[in-house]
């Protein structure tokens, strides 16, 4: 059952103890709001004001799992205040582990301040949760995929455009790197996770990667520098830095270019021209 006082209490609460900073948000001048309006935090948790605010004065219907889910990621909840937020709301909450997709508030914050670099926050199969807007206008709104296609090494055998985005001569390496890593993480979850259901599926529709499944490659890490080829700017060598979540199977991937390089410039380029031009 939803205990509508308390949820409301804990929203307002939650809601007035985080700073427009703490979420990527500027702060204006003239502002005496403490902590954020609700029309911001709803905004972040992708919902209208009005039904949030229903929420935080005790009306409206009771909000579904995804829309919980939704808010505790807009608040920046850590896992132990998501799980008080769906108890509240009459759910159970999630499981946490491996397939948890709530990113930390500590990512989040991290995130949030790279408004000027291409960053992604990605699961261990290579699911993007987040991106920064210039993430998005280098490899385009990976967020958008739905079921198996969220992973980007399962889009790597199933969708041939995928690899327009990356240099030729990477292709075979970034192939035998996507089947390397599903292997360790299907060993790892064991029968009946989501990676071993990738596997599966993988194995009845590409046979190119059942030749690479077949070679038994373990430990093929990723490199340091990636090599896109981007649709209107053309060409970049990035250099990839990645930060492991130490609670969650999350990391964080930091796309950056050496000063003074033609990389630099068209990322530059690149931030100036925007979501305009997504792959």
């Amino acid at each position: 059952m939803i205990d509508r006082a308390g949820l409301a209490e804990f929203l307002r609460r939650r809601r007035e103890s985080l700073q427009p900073e703490d979420v990527g948000l500027h702060r204006g001048r003239r502002r005496r709001t403490s902590g954020l309006r609700r029309e911001e935090v709803a905004a972040l948790c992708h919902m209208s004001t009005d039904y949030y605010a229903r929420l935080e004065r005790e009306r409206g219907p009771r909000p579904s799992t995804q829309m919980i889910a939704s808010i505790a990621q807009g608040l920046h909840l850590s896992l132990d205040e998501r799980d008080h937020l769906f108890r509240l709301a009459g759910h159970t909450p999630p499981a946490r582990g491996a397939d948890s997709e709530h990113i930390s508030p500590g990512l989040l914050r991290i995130l949030d301040r790279l408004h000027d670099t291409p960053a992604e926050i990605v699961t261990e199969l290579g699911e993007t949760l987040r991106q920064t807007p210039l993430g998005v206008a280098l490899t385009g709104d990976l967020t958008a995929y739905t079921g198996p296609d969220r992973s980007l090494g399962y889009r790597w055998f199933t969708d041939p455009a995928v690899r327009r985005l990356y240099a030729p001569a990477d292709h075979d390496f970034l192939g035998r790197m996507f089947v390397s890593g599903l292997r360790s993480v299907a060993a790892q979850r064991g029968p009946g996770s989501r990676a071993a259901a990738y596997v599966d599926l993988l194995t009845d529709r590409s046979e190119e990667f059942l030749r690479t499944w077949n070679r038994h490659e373990v430990g093929i890490r990723p490199k340091e520098t990636k090599n896109f080829v981007h649709p209107v700017v053309g060409p970049m060598e990035l250099s990839c830095q990645s930060l492991l979540d130490p609670a969650q199977p999350h990391l964080l991937l930091v796309y950056t270019a050496v000063p003074g390089t033609e990389s630099h410039e068209k990322l530059q380029l690149l931030s100036v021209l925007g979501a305009q031009v997504r792959p």
